[in-house]
C-alpha cells in the first residue's frame, strides 16, 4: 500500500501541468516564488489578521493589519527571487496597502464569516491497486462565509487578472475550491452551498470584488454521466503518468522548476 500526502491547497495546479505539480509536490523539485508572490502572502497576511481579530472579538485597527501585511511583505519565510517580477518592494507595498484598506473597509464589513483559515479533517482518495492520496491542511487564503443560502467557502485570489471587464474571474478556480468544499463538509459536518472569490487586483487600479457563487464540488465530483476531477487523479495517482501542457500559463522557465529537463515545451 501506497499513500501520499498532499496539501489541499496545491490540488487545483495538479490539473493546470500535472508534470510541473508532480516536480514541485512530490519530488520536491522547487522555485523561489517572485515578489508578485510575496505580495499575495501578504496582503492574505494582512486581511486574514483583520478578520480572525473581528471573529475573536478582538478587532484590530487598519494601522495594525496594514503592519501585519508590510512585515510579511519585507520579512519573507521562504527564498524570493527579486528578479521575476517587474516590480520594486517600494512599489509593492504600496499596492498591498491600497489594497488592505480597500478589503477591510469595503468587502470585510458585508462578510458574515465563520471561520478563516479553517483547519480541515484530511480526506483520504482511494486510488485503487493500494495507492491513497491523502488530503491535508487548513484553507489557506480562504474563509467560510454565512449567507443567505447557507455556508460558502470563499477563498482571497491576489494577482494582475483576478479581476477581468469589472467582474472577478471564477475560471479555473473549481479544483481547489470544490476539495475545500468537500473537506469543510466532512470536517464540521455541515453542507456547503457553493464557493466564490474575493479578488484583489495587485495593479496600479487596485481594483476590488467578490465573485457570485458557484458550484466547485460538482466540479470533483462529477455528474451521473460525466467523471469529476477526483476520478481522473485518481488514475494519474495509479497510473504514475502524470501529464504536461506546454499551453499553460505558467509553462515557462520563470515558474517551472521542470523547465530544463522538460522537453514538451519545445
Amino acid at each position: 500500500m501506497s499513500e501520499f500526502k498532499v496539501r489541499a491547497s496545491s490540488w487545483g495546479s495538479l490539473f493546470d501541468c500535472s508534470m510541473r505539480w508532480e516536480g514541485e509536490h512530490m519530488l520536491g523539485i522547487r522555485k523561489p516564488a517572485g515578489l508578485r508572490a510575496q505580495l499575495g502572502t501578504a496582503i492574505h497576511a494582512g486581511t486574514a489578521a483583520f478578520d480572525s481579530g473581528r471573529l475573536a472579538g478582538a478587532p484590530i485597527t487598519l494601522d495594525e493589519a496594514a503592519g501585519v501585511f508590510v512585515d510579511t511583505l519585507r520579512n519573507p519565510e521562504h527564498d524570493v527571487d527579486y528578479s521575476q517580477d517587474d516590480l520594486t518592494v517600494n512599489e509593492a507595498e504600496k499596492i498591498g496597502l491600497v489594497l488592505g484598506v480597500k478589503y477591510c473597509t469595503e468587502i470585510a464589513p458585508k462578510m458574515d464569516y465563520l471561520s478563516v483559515e479553517m483547519p480541515l479533517e484530511p480526506l483520504v482518495i482511494d486510488c485503487g491497486n493500494g495507492i491513497f492520496v491523502k488530503l491535508t491542511g487548513t484553507m489557506d487564503r480562504a474563509r467560510v462565509v454565512r449567507s443567505a443560502g447557507g455556508k460558502v467557502i470563499n477563498d482571497l485570489k491576489t494577482g494582475s487578472r483576478v479581476i477581468a471587464k469589472g467582474a472577478v474571474v471564477i475560471q479555473g478556480r473549481s479544483a481547489q475550491l470544490g476539495t475545500y468544499q468537500i473537506m469543510s463538509e466532512q470536517t464540521d459536518g455541515e453542507e456547503t452551498v457553493g464557493a466564490q472569490i474575493t479578488g484583489l487586483q495587485t495593479t496600479s487600479t487596485a481594483a476590488v470584488g467578490v465573485s457570485r457563487v458557484f458550484d466547485a464540488k460538482r466540479v470533483m465530483l462529477g455528474t451521473e454521466d460525466k467523471p469529476g476531477l477526483i476520478q481522473f487523479a485518481a488514475v494519474m495517482f495509479k497510473t504514475g503518468l502524470f501529464p504536461p501542457n506546454p499551453q499553460s500559463q505558467l509553462c515557462s522557465p520563470k515558474y517551472c522548476a521542470r523547465w530544463a529537463t522538460c522537453m514538451y515545451h519545445e
